[in-house]
């Protein structure tokens, strides 16, 4: 089906399970509104569990996120709560892509900074409430990766990695960390103090006033040992990616960054053109005892709609060996070069 075709079917499903009226207000229906925007969708977007029926003057307030989506699936008796396969189930989103956190603060998503979005979200006058730090996206299993975890995804399609040039690194056993002119989070942003973090945050401290305003400097905090024990690290904070903005920068540019600010950057295991072969044979030559498995993005700069599509990873099997989560014991630090 065409998307024309698809988006004429969505249309007339929606307003004759809704009864050709508004959802919200009960006036007569005009339109079909998409809860999450087609853009945030590799397919599904027009599935009748996306859509509500609104008349104009409500459909204003669902763009401009004064109703969110999950208000609109209550009014609509939608039980079925559907999202892009990349997004976390267990956090609120509004219609763009944003994560709703409470009533005054939301955390900008990946088209946050599309211009189109900006003015919507201006007009209705909740700018104010977004945080500029930004949750670290998911990273989507490649098809031969090996362990997936309850609330992992594996790549829809590698089409988009087609005739692209990648990188691949190793994939460390930390903690993901994110750093800010002013600010330094793991994975989730209201993450608290722990022993682990202790290192990277004086290390935060000493580069922050060199960390451009509305860049994030994204790497691994390797300082504790998790399930993989490293004898011979050059540092405990390894540079994955940075951001500026909605935008990933490209591999070079990122690695003249991390060199600026005296930071290390992630292993390179290889570079070249994408090549599923060459990579999959790639993962049966990593070192199981040292290596939990690895990373490939394109080596070009790109927006953050696309991470779901252009970042995956392969993870080795049973590569976790210990039986409780290593924040719940002793911490004990991995070794550095040189350390006895």
């Amino acid at each position: 089906m065409n998307e024309a075709r698809a988006v004429e079917s969505f249309s007339e499903t929606v307003l004759s399970r809704d009864g050709g009226r508004c959802v919200l207000c009960g006036a007569s229906a005009e339109l079909a509104h998409l809860l999450i925007d087609v853009s945030l969708w590799e397919a599904g977007a027009f599935h009748p569990a996306n859509g509500v029926a609104l008349c104009q003057s409500c459909h204003f307030r669902a763009e401009s996120t004064l109703v969110s989506p999950d208000e609109l699936r209550e009014a609509a008796g939608l039980r079925q709560v559907l999202l892009p396969d990349h997004f976390d189930p267990n956090l609120r989103w509004d219609r763009w892509g944003n994560v709703i956190v409470s009533r005054d603060r939301r955390l900008s998503g990946e088209i946050f900074y599309r211009e189109d979005v900006q003015r919507v979200l201006e007009d209705a006058g909740v700018l104010a409430l977004f945080e500029m730090r930004r949750k670290y996206p998911r990273t989507m299993h490649l098809e031969w990766s090996e362990n997936l975890q309850n609330d992992d995804r594996r790549l829809l399609t590698e089409k988009y990695f087609e005739g692209e040039e990648v990188i691949v690194t190793e994939k460390l056993d930390g903690e993901n960390t994110t750093m800010t002119a002013d600010s330094v989070h793991a994975r989730s942003l209201d993450s608290g103090n722990h022993p682990s973090r202790a290192w990277v945050k004086q290390l935060h401290g000493r580069i922050r006033h060199e960390i451009p305003v509305d860049f994030q400097v994204c790497g691994e905090n390797v300082f504790a040992i998790h399930s993989i024990e490293y004898r011979n690290l050059e540092t405990y904070f390894y540079v994955f990616n940075i951001w500026e903005r909605g935008t990933c920068l490209g591999w070079d540019d990122t690695v003249e960054y991390a060199t600026a600010l005296d930071l290390k950057m992630v292993r390179v295991l290889w570079r070249g053109l994408w090549d599923r072969k060459k990579l999959m044979a790639l993962a049966q030559e990593l070192d199981e005892e040292h290596c939990e498995g690895y990373v490939v993005r394109v080596t070009r700069a790109f927006d953050a709609h696309e991470f779901s599509r252009v970042v995956g990873k392969y993870v080795r099997k049973a590569h976790v060996r210990t039986s409780t989560h290593w924040m719940e014991g002793p911490v004990i630090a991995n070794k550095l070069i040189g350390q006895p």
